[in-house]
């Protein structure tokens, strides 16, 4: 029975879904994994000195890795268009596990000198290529393979598997820490990080072999991309491809704030300890995490257009009064309760911002069409926020880091308004 169509069986839809979404855990596991460790690694791989050189070498090579995603998007959105979802899905989560194996086995600079970063480098350049095709891919198959009922609620899981990557590499550090002594972490113990993140690849690399290939590429494959097809975006499908672009310009810069930001503006601005802002975190991070099902559910029922507005608006309103709150919030319980508040109202766009990209384009570009306009957005804007919040508390203005984000939410509104009504018409409701 072909893969992807209505009828298919639920047992076999839904491991299609979840092979097709667990390497988004492997790739954001591993990818944080690196941001996480840092700190352990960077005097292993670059010579002695000054600790903030270190890591300032470290995180150049992590801003490298971030710059290879645009080109991964496109070379696996082509490939994922020509030979399929499944052929790009396998390709991409072998590129991550072999980045997490060379650096959990890379000798240091002590032993073979300038050899050491570069075997890093190497290693951070695989997985960004990895990370920018996983997202099209991914979307792509995921979409295609859940059914036009449900097709939010599915797609949803992408994201979830995502956050669960973040807090999986956030328990491994924090399990670490407990198990073993600061010299031995220093001295080996960040490497299990990176065996462990090969592991888990080599798991999801074989589940992901046995897919089945989705009927919508099947059904296109006489079509399918060519190596011209980057113009094509701009040529054929260019309101869709801006579409894109500025849905995941706000989306991203609201992603890194409220997912990632939100610890250090909790320690620095608020003035908890490190310990309290990374529970304050986790905490409204898990609530995030159990939310997206129900917001992809949402979208199936009124629509993704008006779940994305819905989102956005409330963002745009909410983000200055909750941000204001939160910097002068002394309760972690109270705390908590704000951020996960913005968490939710963020819910409608990072339940459904995948299923959304990919219900604009047709099948024989629909894998390129999601992941190059994201990839360069998330390029261009996913640093925005976080540089934004520094630059405004370094020269006495915090405040106005809070309408900068309020009016990108704004933004993300105004390219949600000019969106169609995906659930029901375009080229996706037209295949399955």
């Amino acid at each position: 029975m072909d893969a992807g169509r209505e009828h298919d069986p639920p047992r076999s839809r839904l491991r299609s879904i979840v092979g097709g979404a667990t390497g988004n855990f492997i790739e954001w596991f591993d990818w944080f994994v690196f941001v996480s460790f840092a700190l352990y690694f960077s005097p292993i791989f670059f010579p002695a000195g000054d600790r903030t050189v270190q890591l300032l070498q470290s995180a150049a090579i992590l801003a490298l890795g971030f710059v290879m995603r645009p080109l991964g998007a496109l070379l696996f959105g082509l490939y994922a268009d020509r030979r399929g979802r499944r052929a790009a899905l396998t390709l991409s989560v072998g590129l991550m596990c072999a980045g997490s194996c060379i650096i959990a086995l890379a000798p240091g600079y002590a032993e073979i000198g300038l050899a050491a970063p570069a075997l890093l480098l190497v290693a951070r350049l695989l997985q960004g290529l990895s990370v920018g095709g996983e997202y099209g891919a991914s979307a792509t198959y995921i979409s295609e393979m859940s059914g036009r009922d449900r097709r939010g609620f599915w797609s949803s899981f992408q994201c979830v598997t995502l956050v669960l990557g973040q807090l999986a590499a956030l328990c491994l550090l924090l399990a670490l820490q407990a198990l073993l002594s600061d010299a031995a972490m220093r001295a080996w113990g960040w490497r299990l990080a990176f065996l462990i993140g090969a592991a888990l690849a080599v798991v999801v690399l074989r589940l992901r072999i046995s897919l089945s290939e989705t009927e919508a590429f099947r059904q296109a494959r006489t079509t399918a991309a060519q190596p011209s097809a980057a113009r094509h975006l701009l040529s054929r499908h260019r309101r869709a491809t801006w579409l894109v672009f500025g849905l995941t310009a706000a989306g991203s810069t609201g992603f890194y704030v409220f997912i990632g930001y939100s610890q250090k503006f909790l320690v620095n601005t608020a003035g908890f300890s490190a310990m309290e802002g990374t529970a304050i975190t986790a905490s409204a991070l898990l609530l995030f995490l159990l939310a997206q099902p129900l917001f992809g559910l949402l979208s199936d029922v009124i629509g993704r257009r008006r779940t994305m507005m819905l989102s956005f608006g409330l963002c745009a309103a909410l983000t200055v009064p909750i941000m204001r709150a939160l910097a002068v919030a002394t309760d972690p319980v109270a705390a908590s309760l704000l951020l996960s508040v913005l968490l939710l109202s963020f819910s409608g766009y990072s339940a459904i911002g995948a299923i959304v990209k990919a219900e604009l384009y047709p099948a024989p570009i629909r894998a390129l069409g999601v992941g190059l306009p994201y990839a360069i957005a998330n390029a261009l804007f996913g640093g925005l926020g976080e540089f934004a919040a520094l630059w405004f508390k370094r020269i006495g203005h915090e405040s106005g880091f809070f309408l900068f984000l309020a009016l990108m939410m704004l933004a993300g509104l105004a390219v949600a308004w000019c969106l169609p009504e995906t659930r029901d018409t375009g080229p996706m409701a037209e295949e399955i």
